[in-house]
């Protein structure tokens, strides 16, 4: 029979050795890493056959316990460890980077809508080569918040020149332009906010003012208000009246849109009609309130930001009172102040299908 002091003795030595191992286990702990791929299998070994421990998703935290080769081993919040490829996580600063980009967009007014074509990421800056976490489902719908524009690597080698005829004098080699893309800073519907590429999504235009592009691409757009009619079999209903932003349609352009329009109901023809049109070097954001004037009353406004040459901007504030369009003046700013515009008060009567 073993005494009880060697019991205890033993007993101890066992709790030790017990809290050793656990510290070990817990030095073994490298660092904190986020999943970026929509769901990845956790093996048991690193193999061609393995056990499936069980899943990790786009987004969720992994501590990883140790590196082999291309493969990590991980343990998630629940408890559960396994291996998994490292192609398929990013860093703690890239998970602080996209959560410092949420906070700083978080107020930001929303430019629109828009649906991704297809799976795809979001990046944390624009560029195809930057660091990206969360993806977006084909389908998915994201809000607009900005636009910004970087240089595309072009792939392959440059064409090589034509040799000048014999006796002729060589031309003085001109710089390729660089291709440019468009990107857009978005807000997806779990509040993830990060970079999209431009030709991944489509803004969504509703189709009675969307006909009246005329080729050109629609940046945003923007419900002014709504005014009341009537359908066919005499029941009332509301009709949304627009402020829709376009530009040329091709990336790298030097402003975010270049033409404004207001479209407005006409109750007597039951369509929509062109009452305001502008053409300006127009930055982002474009900001839609209202306000109340004397003699008027409540009217829906808006506010463009317009860029010179010299890269000022100045802002342009709007008052709609269907279905005119007018300027609103800043406090001491005259007529002849205010900068000069091109607009249209009655444009295309086009019917709407």
């Amino acid at each position: 029979m073993i005494p009880v002091k060697t019991s205890l003795r033993l007993a101890a030595i066992l709790l030790l050795a017990l809290f050793a191992g656990c510290n070990r286990m817990r030095t073994r702990t490298l660092e904190a890493a986020y999943v970026s791929a929509p769901q990845v299998v956790l093996r048991d070994r690193v193999a061609a056959v393995y056990n499936k421990q069980g899943y990790v998703k786009n987004g969720e935290r992994v501590e990883i316990i140790e590196r082999e080769r291309r493969f990590v081993h991980v343990r998630t919040a629940s408890g559960i460890d396994g291996w998994m490829e490292q192609r398929y996580l990013v860093s703690q600063d890239v998970f602080s980077a996209f959560q410092k980009l949420a906070q700083q967009e978080q107020n930001a007014p929303v430019q629109g809508t828009a649906t991704a074509r297809n799976d795809t990421n979001l990046h944390v800056e624009p560029g195809r080569d930057t660091e990206h976490l969360y993806q977006l489902s084909q389908g998915a719908k994201v809000t607009l918040l900005k636009r910004g524009t970087v240089e595309k690597t072009l792939p392959g080698a440059a064409a090589k020149p034509v040799p000048p005829a014999a006796g002729a004098k060589q031309p003085s080699p001109e710089p390729p332009k660089a291709a440019m893309e468009d990107w857009w800073l978005v807000r997806d519907p779990e509040a993830h906010v990060g970079w999209l590429l431009g030709r991944m999504m489509d803004v969504d235009v509703p189709l009675e003012v969307a006909q009246y592009a005329e080729g050109q691409r629609i940046v945003a757009f923007f419900v002014l208000n709504q005014v009341q009619d009537h359908d066919e079999q005499g029941n009332a209903k509301k009709v949304a009246q627009y402020l829709v932003l376009l530009t040329e349609p091709k990336d790298g352009m030097p402003f975010d849109y270049n033409q404004a329009r207001v479209f407005t109901w006409n109750l007597k023809r039951h369509r929509y009609e062109t009452a305001y049109r502008e053409r300006l070097s127009g930055v982002l954001p474009v900001i839609v309130s209202h306000e109340v004037f004397e003699k008027e009353g409540d009217l829906p406004t808006f506010v463009l930001h317009a860029q010179d040459d010299q890269g000022n901007v100045s802002e342009r504030k709007y008052k709609l009172n269907t279905p005119i369009v007018r300027r609103v003046l800043a406090p001491g700013e005259t007529s002849r102040q205010a900068p000069a515009v091109s607009r249209q008060r009655r444009g295309s009567r086009r019917k709407a299908r």
